[in-house]
């Protein structure tokens, strides 16, 4: 019911900068709680960013003061500024959405297939 699509991921120099955005679609009540994950080879998936739908933000210790993630509700998009990237940034990067399909219908986590960014020494 809801698909997600990732963009804005790409090779970049540590220190650099790279726009992530997400765009939802398909049928659905409401979006949600939305964020951003990673998971970086050989290691589990981590939580990045979460930002609820009236604005208020979570961010991993790993990337406060170096990531900003935003949404519109309005286009259904969320987006995840990434400065001062680090090797250690290097990982796949994944939208996730909570969602209600219909107006009484319980909320349900969708994924993205992910956007790999890799920040190089």
């Amino acid at each position: 019911q809801v698909q997600l699509v990732e963009s804005g991921g790409g090779l970049v120099q540590a220190g650099g900068s790279l726009r992530l955005s997400c765009v939802a679609s398909g049928t659905f009540f409401s979006l949600d709680d939305m964020g951003w994950y990673r998971q970086a080879p050989g290691k589990e998936r981590e939580l990045v960013a979460t930002i609820e739908t009236g604005y208020m933000t979570n961010y991993a210790d790993s990337v406060k003061g170096r990531f900003t993630i935003s949404r519109d509700n309005a286009k259904n998009t969320i987006s995840l500024q990434m400065n001062r990237l680090k090797p250690e940034d290097t990982a796949v990067y994944y939208c996730k959405a909570d969602a209600r399909i219909d107006y009484d219908d319980y909320g349900v986590a969708f994924w993205g297939k992910g956007t790999l960014v890799t920040v190089s020494s």
